[in-house]
């Protein structure tokens, strides 16, 4: 599989990136949607042997066990010079002062702890989850310049959140000549393009590597509108992010179906190449619980939907409040 840089990066990646969350121990955290480890594994080896080089996790998924599912995996099946590691830091890891958030005591703390569960001794992509209103983002941002400086992490990442913070967090980096995020992991996709209006164009602009998690809206743009699963029927997250504006969302949904019918491919073939072919994305993240879903990510890379195909697949979309950030 080709690569590609990661923003203004020298990192060569691959232009689909495994999202891990589906791997860990269902009764840890709040995934019980989860698949365990015996049966994760085969999805992160065979991820690998299609050429798959970027793998993200984050220390909460499934209360840390995700890291370590991940970990030991891209340790029997990869090369780890070759393997491009990301996780993030934010979520609540214990209880008690200190346990979540991003103080330096937190981001410290939180790095060695990923390490540890990844058995490795850095990560390639470090991420904040989400921005820490409790925490002055100078504080955040010299604490993760001091991650990359002491080698346990390559580059930095940041997460969902407001255009105006991730402009300042850029311009407070230059400043102060501190590590600048290279990368956003932002919300998008068919069923979700608030993103296209303030942080899509202030990432092209600034070079920085867009790599947006649910690119087929937690499953919804692979089948047809109303068919449910146990993801679907558990994932208290997905049913806020979507849950009311399903009337809206039919008719994109539909829109997917008309569109990979024409062409005689699954519909997330179609709603994968649409996110790929935005401006300034990356590799879109995706997550994996079946072969066929690695299958259509890897396929969805060759097909070049035409301006006609991209107008009835945006036109039946009704802008909604922001969601996935406070």
């Amino acid at each position: 599989m080709k690569t590609i840089k990661l923003g203004r990066t020298g990192l060569d990646v691959t232009p689909i990136c495994l999202g891990c969350m589906s791997y860990g121990v269902p009764e840890a955290g709040t995934h019980p949607w989860s698949m365990p480890e015996e049966e994760s594994r085969p999805f992160i080896r065979r991820a690998i042997e299609l050429g798959i080089n970027f793998f993200d996790t984050a220390n909460a998924y499934s209360a840390g066990t995700s890291e370590e599912i991940v970990g030991r995996a891209l340790k029997d099946f990869g090369n780890r010079d070759e393997l491009v590691i990301a996780t993030k830091v934010f979520n609540r890891m214990h209880d008690g002062p200190n346990g979540a958030g991003l103080s330096r005591k937190a981001i410290m703390s939180e790095i060695d702890n990923s390490l540890k569960r990844l058995g490795t001794d850095y990560v390639d992509l470090y991420q904040i989850h989400r921005w820490d209103y409790g925490t002055p983002i100078e504080e955040t941002l010299e604490a993760l310049h001091d991650v990359v400086k002491a080698g346990k992490a390559r580059y930095i990442g940041a997460s969902s959140m407001f255009a105006w913070q991730f402009a300042k967090a850029l311009h407070l980096s230059d400043r102060h000549g501190w590590a600048r995020f290279a990368t956003m992991q932002n919300h998008l996709n068919l069923l979700y393009r608030e993103e296209e209006r303030e942080m899509l164009p202030l990432c092209r602009d600034e070079g920085i590597a867009v790599i947006p998690w649910s690119p087929l809206a937690r499953g919804r743009l692979t089948r047809p509108f109303g068919e449910a699963t146990n993801r679907t029927e558990t994932d208290e997250v997905g049913k806020a992010l979507y849950k009311a504006h399903e009337d809206a969302d039919k008719g994109v949904i539909e829109a997917v179906g008309t569109v990979a019918a024409a062409r005689g491919v699954p519909r997330a073939q179609v709603a994968l190449a649409w996110v790929r072919q935005k401006p300034g994305v990356t590799a879109p993240i995706v997550g994996a619980t079946k072969m066929q879903h690695l299958d259509d990510a890897v396929a969805a890379l060759e097909i070049e939907l035409s301006a006609d195909e991209i107008a009835a697949l945006e036109a039946p979309y009704v802008p909604r409040p922001v969601a996935g950030f406070r």
